[in-house]
């Protein structure tokens, strides 16, 4: 049983005190916060921001605790609405914090810290304040990328909280120090520090190479593996960041490494994160979903199904963990080519969310496309009217629009004149923008019903008229097909789509982003097969010679992802064995 499960079981058996000093009014309020914790993990979300909201205006814990659940549902929601009001609350918590901080001079800032006579001038208050202060930066940062996971944002982000950076830095080296005098609410401290060091090497490690040059410039650097073992460490822990430390973990291994990545989580680690979770909260709807959103990783579709829709029915208070669940079904029913199941899902997310309207309006249109002509059309829509409604359905979150709406804002245009060519599989193009066929390639009748799909989708083509659109659909559908072909260990014949796609470079008219995408799914069957030198040639040409395209930032970050996995091979002196499909 997890740590912090212990200490959260334990938490009214705590200290009584009548008369309150500074550490008695700190380890109430731990304990007070935990207990909130408990009630939010039980699905009591309401009555945990009632008790801790109370507080907020003058315990720096509970302050950073109740912004902490807001912004974990903004984190699990996407709504904008919800992103807004985490980060202003984020940013009041901070202001607390801020009071609680040593009262220092510009000579005497937080880099005294450092020495070793310094720290001794410092409180427990005051340097859990430290640490609370970093966290709130920190969280805003997070916030800051979920609005939009442009890499230049990111940047900005990151620059602004170096003070963030540094503290969590000076403060390791603190908790480190054997001349540091630990109180009694160590655990939390040093579960702080964990939680700060670990996510800023952790997502640092996964920006593309010209990104980390200048971060590196202005001081961070980031490991990857040191990142998830502080993580690791803050997890196993009794203290009041192990939830957090768990939860980034938990994200990272089923959706970071998939998004951001090349799909290679390690999901056995994030069950073995989960199960004791899953045992105290088996309603708990967060590990509900992360148990489903695992199932789904490995192939197991009908499982993760079930894991969804008992997620739904755990709570019906905040519904917004419901359009996860919407979203995750959507996919698991696109795994299955279930057609009209996945566009019931994206109709009631096109409803009831505000993420982003384009998109789920797209999505709708895309599952109808995916029908024969002989198919009842669900609710008497048309796919054609569906498109055109896409690009006028388009918002901002903080005045910028988010990648994958412009990507099926782009694409629906196509729609827009009188006589329309249809897109050959929008929904699969979709699918792969998501990284689905790391998911169906872990089920070999879902990856040959996929390329049964396109197989179809090609004839079409090569029967048709020759339209503008032609060698975009045709190297689309190539790349698609040639990713159902890697995931059942037809290797060579994969690398001969990705090769032809990229022949086809001068012929591509609009959908530009093939091209890099190509050469990244290239350089991973290189890499596969233990050509690591040639994985490297042709993942350094994708970075380097492709911009201004399509979710390009996306593909940074997997070809970054892909070109540190080659690199480590090679400098391990394994660059002649291949690896395992």
């Amino acid at each position: 049983m997890s740590a912090l499960m212990n200490f959260t079981s334990r938490w009214k058996q705590k200290v009584k005190a009548d008369v309150r000093s500074p550490k008695a009014d700190l380890k109430v309020a731990l304990d007070e916060c935990v207990a909130a914790l408990d009630l939010f993990l039980s699905n009591r979300f309401e009555d945990a921001l009632t008790k801790l909201q109370s507080k907020a205006k003058d315990s720096m814990y509970h302050s950073l605790t109740y912004a902490t659940i807001l912004e974990m549902q903004a984190m699990m929601t996407f709504e904008p609405e919800d992103i807004t009001v985490a980060g202003n609350t984020m940013k009041d918590a901070q202001i607390i914090c801020q009071k609680f901080r040593k009262k220092t001079t510009v000579t005497d800032s937080i880099n005294s810290l450092m020495n070793r006579h310094a720290a001794e001038k410092f409180t427990e208050e005051e340097m859990h304040a430290e640490v609370c202060y970093a966290e709130c930066l920190l969280q805003r940062a997070a916030l800051t990328f979920l609005q939009d996971e442009n890499m230049i944002s990111f940047i900005k982000g990151s620059i602004k909280i170096r003070n963030s950076y540094q503290t969590y830095k000076e403060l390791l080296n603190v908790v480190q120090s054997s001349s540091y005098t630990k109180g009694e609410n160590y655990s939390h401290l040093e579960g702080g520090v964990q939680l700060g060091i670990g996510a800023f090497n952790l997502t640092i490690s996964l920006l593309p190479t010209r990104i980390l040059r200048l971060l590196e410039f202005v001081g961070f650097s980031g490991n990857k593996e040191y990142g998830l073992e502080q993580l690791q460490e803050g997890a196993s822990t009794e203290n009041f960041r192990a939830l957090l430390c768990t939860m980034l973990l938990l994200c990272y291994h089923t959706f970071m490494s998939f998004v951001l990545g090349t799909g290679e989580g390690d999901v056995d680690d994030a069950e073995r994160l989960l199960l004791p979770f899953l045992k105290r909260y088996p309603k708990g709807a967060i590990f509900l979903f992360f148990a489903g959103r695992i199932e789904e990783i490995r192939g197991n579709i009908d499982a993760a199904i079930l894991r969804f829709e008992e997620c739904c029915e755990a709570q019906q208070h905040w519904k917004q963990f419901h359009h996860m669940c919407y979203w995750e079904l959507m996919w698991c029913f696109t795994f299955k080519r279930q057609w009209k199941m996945a566009y019931f899902y994206a109709d009631l997310l096109c409803k009831e969310n505000s993420w982003s309207k384009s998109t789920y309006m797209y999505m709708k249109a895309a599952y109808l496309s995916m029908l024969g002509d002989e198919d009842y059309k669900p609710f008497g829509d048309d796919e054609i009217e569906l498109f055109r409604k896409v690009p006028s359905m388009k918002q901002k979150i903080a005045g910028k629009s988010l990648p994958t709406e412009k990507f099926a804002i782009r694409k629906a245009r196509r729609y827009l004149s009188q006589n329309p060519i249809k897109l050959p599989v929008p929904a699969l193009e979709m699918m792969y923008i998501w990284n689905g066929y790391t998911v169906i390639g872990k089920h070999q009748d879902l990856t040959e019903g996929m390329l049964e799909t396109l197989d179809e989708a090609e004839r079409t083509l090569e029967n048709g008229p020759v339209t503008e659109f032609l060698i975009d659909d045709q190297c689309l559908v190539k790349l698609l097909k040639g990713l159902c072909l890697k995931h059942l260990d037809k290797l060579s014949e994969a690398e001969q789509y990705f090769h032809w796609i990229h022949t086809k470079e001068q012929m591509i008219k609009y959908d530009h982003y093939l091209i890099p995408n190509a050469l990244l799914e290239h350089g991973l069957i290189c890499m596969q097969t233990g050509r690591n030198d040639e994985a490297i040639k042709i993942l350094e040409s994708a970075k380097q010679n492709y911009k201004n395209y399509s979710m390009e930032s996306r593909t940074h970050f997997r070809i970054q992802a892909a070109l540190l996995k080659a690199k480590s091979r090679t400098h391990n002196g394994k660059q002649s064995l291949p690896s395992t499909p």
